[in-house]
């Protein structure tokens, strides 16, 4: 049966959904993550925008039925109390703001176990991979992680596996996403397999989405890595920016994308222009230029993040890249919120 194809005569039942998710969402979570992974399934359901449960289902579930509040200030009302998790194909949380203390709390911690218990598979949007993580949900399994949030994951759990050179992981039982628009994309992987190529074409069209990209696709970065199309180029750059206290070494930075500190150099020359040594310095400014924007983070601080001994030497450089002190970036910044929102999202 194709989408569409669910008005039937009077008193004639319609089809079962034929894929069920659960959703949890986080104290302060993602609204776009949410927005774009529901929005998918929804528009992949039915024909012509009609929003009709035909080949998808989807709940809001929690402990409670209180409102939760997104970190934009929206909130949402869970539609569904705690069940029995096996009703669902997929049950996703959809983390936020890594500043909150108990993004979930324990009822919810042991309704995901009860799942990891029944065999559901557990997917992690955005921050979301944080939350199974802190559960003992994610062993075994590789995080996906927003290269933004790359190092704060390494932080608090030094055992697991995590990368941020992708768009989102999905294996049998688990399954991670760096949030943002990749959302839409996982998801519509989950249209393609439960429902079908045409449904996932039909959500797609009508988000705008031009194509669904795949799991392995790089995450969109800053604008220097735009313009480089060699995958070894990236590939280091990516390195550097999981390194980006400047603590990885350019042999060894080198010999991780199969290259000799020679080959390295002649590469990034003919590709960046530039020196491997230098582009990993502008990654590190870069680095400190989105957290200057995004925090109250003293310079000090900030300063040893990205591999500087003292807050002079770190303004210093800053200066040399950006034209700018690091406390005149910030002060811009507050002055301008919407730039400020766009170089979060």
């Amino acid at each position: 049966m194709r989408p569409g194809q669910h008005r039937q005569a009077d008193g004639a039942a319609k089809p079962a959904a034929r894929l069920k998710v659960g959703f949890v969402l986080a104290r302060s979570f993602t609204l776009s993550a949410f927005a774009l992974f529901v929005d998918t399934l929804r528009l992949a359901s039915d024909e012509q925008d009609r929003s009709g449960r035909v080949l998808a289902d989807w709940q809001v579930i929690g402990s409670t039925r209180h409102l939760i509040t997104a970190s934009c200030g929206v909130q949402v009302a869970p539609t569904s109390d705690f069940v029995d998790p096996s009703k669902f194909n997929y049950i996703v949380v959809v983390g936020g703001l890594l500043t909150v203390e108990n993004p979930v709390d324990q009822e919810t911690i042991a309704f995901l176990k009860q799942a990891d218990a029944k065999k559901v598979p557990l997917i992690g949007v955005c921050t979301g991979s944080f939350i199974l993580a802190a559960a003992g949900l994610m062993k075994r399994h590789d995080s996906c992680v927003s290269w933004l949030h790359y190092k704060e994951f390494r932080e608090r759990f030094p055992d697991l596996s995590v990368r941020s050179d992708r768009l989102f992981n999905l294996d049998r039982q688990r399954g991670s996403c760096a949030g943002g628009s990749s959302s839409a994309d996982m998801a519509a992987l989950l249209v393609r397999k439960y429902i079908s190529r045409d449904a996932e074409r039909n959500a797609l069209e009508v988000l705008q989405i031009e194509r669904a990209r795949a799991a392995a696709d790089v995450q969109p970065r800053r604008p220097l890595y735009d313009n480089y199309d060699d995958a070894r180029v990236k590939a280091a750059m990516i390195t550097m920016e999981q390194f980006v206290d400047g603590s990885m070494s350019i042999e060894k930075l080198a010999s991780t994308v199969g290259l000799s500190r020679r080959q390295l150099e002649r590469i990034f020359i003919d590709k960046t222009g530039m020196s491997p040594a230098k582009a990993y310095n502008r990654v590190r400014m870069e680095r400190a230029k989105s957290i200057l924007a995004q925090s109250k983070a003293p310079l000090i601080e900030i300063a040893l993040d990205v591999g500087f001994e003292n807050a002079s030497q770190f303004t210093r450089t800053f200066k040399r890249t950006f034209g700018q002190t690091p406390s005149q970036h910030r002060a811009a910044s507050r002055a301008h919120p919407v730039l400020n929102y766009i170089v979060r999202a």
